[in-house]
């Protein structure tokens, strides 16, 4: 088993990053995530506010993976795992938001997962500067903060 652990901080009320979280249709807006993809989701709310069970689709590049929410603790922590991804297995995720001193907020993005051992070393790399960037974004985004997607990011260090 692999994971990442990496962090952000914004000057976001938590309800403006939570907000984010809920809405997939705002990911392709502050994350390096290219598109969601609507026809291959389930249980996408109207409104918004996708709920435990939902089902997004999220393209990068060519490659479409598809993530359930699992768990929902309003503006403090959004879980989910990985039901469909053609690198990885036994993928799980949270994103745990905590209020810090004067007002700023940490944002806490940490996952598991299993990858093909051909692949490993590579997707360790990728996915701690990937998800990085998703914290990243997410924090600026969430402050009003133009949020400049880097897509070669994920191949160095």
């Amino acid at each position: 088993m692999q994971s990442y652990d990496v962090t952000a901080e914004s000057a976001a009320p938590p309800a403006a990053v939570w907000a984010l979280l809920l809405d997939a249709h705002s990911w392709p807006a502050w994350s390096r995530v290219d598109a969601l993809e609507t026809a291959q989701s389930t249980g996408l709310s109207p409104d918004g506010r996708d709920g435990v069970g939902a089902v997004r689709a999220f393209r990068t590049g060519k490659v479409v993976t598809k993530e359930r929410i699992t768990a929902l603790e309003p503006e403090r922590r959004f879980a989910y795992e990985g039901v469909e991804n053609p690198q990885l297995t036994g993928y799980r995720a949270a994103v745990e938001l905590t209020e810090l001193p004067g007002g700023r907020m940490r944002i806490r993005w940490h996952g598991t997962y299993s990858a093909r051992w051909g692949m490993r070393w590579f997707l360790q790399r990728y996915l701690r500067r990937f998800m990085h960037d998703m914290a990243t974004g997410l924090a600026d985004h969430a402050a009003g903060v133009p949020v400049r997607p880097d897509p070669g990011a994920g191949f160095s260090d």
